[in-house]
């Protein structure tokens, strides 16, 4: 029977309306960590210090419109098709002669015309570079048996002309290298050329230490990556230790592949605040719509010095070549590549920093508090990884609710988890109330098939609440632990007041360093520092948490800085200070 011509309208109507609405409810932001399932230790002699994810020095390359990530020890890669969305591939590239390691350790990832090259870390001359043109697929073969130079933390890249380089380097002693390679034998044209050693004595966050003192270690200088812009080479390195939360990427500028260099002042990322720290040893790629981005390694360093994850921030060049990359609110959500907004911030501030907690249980010294306390280095356990194990977070008035992030930690994690396992997955229930009485299902992730160590959920649409609850239905391994239980939205209030009594005092002795410091804001839990070599370049920040002062010790001692600052807090984020010049 044929339908008349309004219903058959009606019906199109509500076709449409579903696949708008099916459109409007897919994910349009991330939130750092990156949300992946990253392998458990797979370095055979670091097992003994206990099971726990890691994995640092990524590389991401836009292969024919999709994403390739790679990074150290994954026994395999990703892909993506939106830089949210990524699928495993299970890969060991190694071969028997060369398994120094059980995978890939800060992997070369390189494209020549149609073709990706990958190439692991190796001190020894018997290394094979694969090749493939359907990396989707697996399809991988041998483009050099037993490469003829080794290199620790390889990069390959292609000129514009064609031409092939390598670079590499990775010590407290030696520098970065560089070399052509013939683009078809992959030999090399010549011998190596020393591109850049660290300069600490000038340039304070290339110290050693957690606190940039230059503790018992020389700094390291590794990661080399090299970017391409407008006629500008631009040599990228992480120093000056991937332990610390100043762990960040540089950048040296030239006119020629192979130099000479001349450093900017300021490292290219750096995030030294708020819940995750960390950003060096990374690569810069474009996406799809030629806008530039950076992925680099954030520093755990708890159950051991190499527990490590991912963060990707939004990076670009200004008018003047220089190169930058913005993590304010770095782990906070930003919107993806094909949003309206690519890279920028969402505005939804962390709801629940150091508000009340329940929990149905706790493990020793592991309590509630350590899941909202934004350190990624502490987390709250509960008893077991029972089903029916919860947490429950107050934010203290009726909030507009848009996003949250379980951050897992690893307690008490299985024997057997030790390399990738594919076989995973993570089950709980988010519920939200106005009262702590009635509760309303916020997300249902009863039936993920996923590891989700990250899991950062989106709402479709916002929701009015006072309390958000997590109940565990299954955890992989473990105990039901967060290292961050983290609300994201608006407290349904009025930003904070600007700052005021805002000084830097360079110090006399060590113009590397500053002490700074501003009157509290009564209504403001954190406060972002801005500071760089010009005006209006500021594009250095630290987020400081519940304090009003800061020992800034990152500075380049020839150059003037000017600083700004703003305040922050759960209804969004006050007007910046005047510009203030320190010489």
């Amino acid at each position: 029977m044929k339908l008349p011509r309004l219903a058959r309208n009606w019906i199109t109507l509500a076709l449409l309306l579903a696949a708008l609405a099916e459109i409007r409810a897919q994910q349009t932001t991330y939130c750092n960590p990156l949300n992946i399932d990253y392998g458990y230790t797979p370095i055979p002699n670091f097992s003994e210090w206990g099971r726990h994810r890691a994995t640092a020095d990524p590389v991401i390359v836009n292969y024919k419109g999709d994403y390739l990530l790679f990074s150290t020890n994954q026994w395999g890669y990703w892909h993506s098709p939106d830089l949210l969305n990524w699928t495993f591939v299970a890969r060991k590239f190694l071969r028997p002669w060369n398994n120094v390691y059980d995978e890939l350790c800060a992997p070369a990832v390189g494209i020549i015309g149609d073709t990706v090259l990958v190439m692991g870390s190796t001190y020894t001359r018997d290394f094979t570079i694969w090749m493939s043109t359907d990396p989707k697929s697996n399809a991988w073969k041998p483009l050099v048996e037993r490469f003829d130079i080794g290199g620790w933390d390889p990069d390959f890249f292609t000129d514009d002309d064609g031409r092939l380089y390598m670079y590499n380097g990775s010590s407290n002693k030696y520098p970065l290298y560089g070399v052509e390679l013939h683009r078809k034998t992959l030999q090399p044209l010549g011998a190596r050329k020393e591109l850049y050693v660290l300069e600490p004595d000038r340039y304070g966050w290339q110290r050693f230490g957690e606190h940039m003192d230059n503790t018992f270690l020389d700094p390291f200088i590794e990661g080399a990556h090299v970017t391409k812009h407008q006629g500008k080479y631009y040599l990228q390195y992480g120093a000056p230790g991937t332990e610390f939360s100043g762990y960040a990427d540089g950048v040296v500028v030239g006119t020629s592949p192979l130099g000479p260099f001349v450093p900017q002042s300021d490292p290219l990322s750096i995030k030294l605040g708020g819940f995750a720290r960390g950003a060096g040893h990374g690569a810069t790629f474009q996406d799809n719509r030629q806008q530039y981005w950076h992925v680099s390694t954030i520093m755990i360093s708890v159950k051991n010095t190499f527990e490590r994850r991912l963060g990707l921030w939004p990076a670009g060049f200004d008018a003047d070549g220089v190169m930058w990359c913005n993590t304010a609110f770095g782990d906070y959500p930003h919107f993806l590549p094909e949003s309206e907004k690519p890279g920028a911030f969402t505005g939804w501030m962390l709801l629940n920093y150091n508000k009340p907690m329940a929990v149905s249980s706790t493990l020793g010294h592991y309590t509630a508090n350590k899941a909202n306390d934004e350190d990624l280095k502490t987390y709250w356990s509960a008893a077991t990884g029972n089903a029916g194990e919860w947490i429950q977070t107050d934010l203290g008035r009726l909030s507009t609710v848009r996003a949250f992030q379980l951050n897992y930690a690893d307690q008490h994690v299985d024997t057997d988890r030790l390399g990738k396992r594919t076989d995973q997955y993570h089950h709980y229930k988010a519920y939200y109330s106005v009262d702590g009485k009635k509760w309303l299902l916020l997300t249902d992730k009863s039936k993920n098939t996923k590891d989700v160590p990250h899991d950062y959920v989106e709402l479709p649409t916002p929701v009015q609440a006072r309390y958000i609850k997590i109940e565990n239905l299954h955890m992989p391994t473990g105990t039901f632990a967060l290292s961050g239980l983290r609300i994201f939205g608006s407290g349904n209030g009025s930003k904070p007041p600007k700052p005021t009594q805002f000084f830097v005092l360079r110090t006399e002795k060590d113009k590397r360093s500053a002490y700074i410091k501003w009157s509290p804001v009564d209504d403001a839990y954190a406060y972002n520092l801005y500071y760089g070599t010009a005006p209006d370049k500021l594009y250095t920040s630290i987020m400081v948490m519940g304090n009003n002062e800061y020992w800034l010790k990152t500075m380049d001692l020839t150059k003037v800085y000017y600083f700004s600052i703003e305040a922050i807090n759960e209804s969004g984020i006050s007007e910046r200070s005047a510009v203030l010049v320190v010489d």
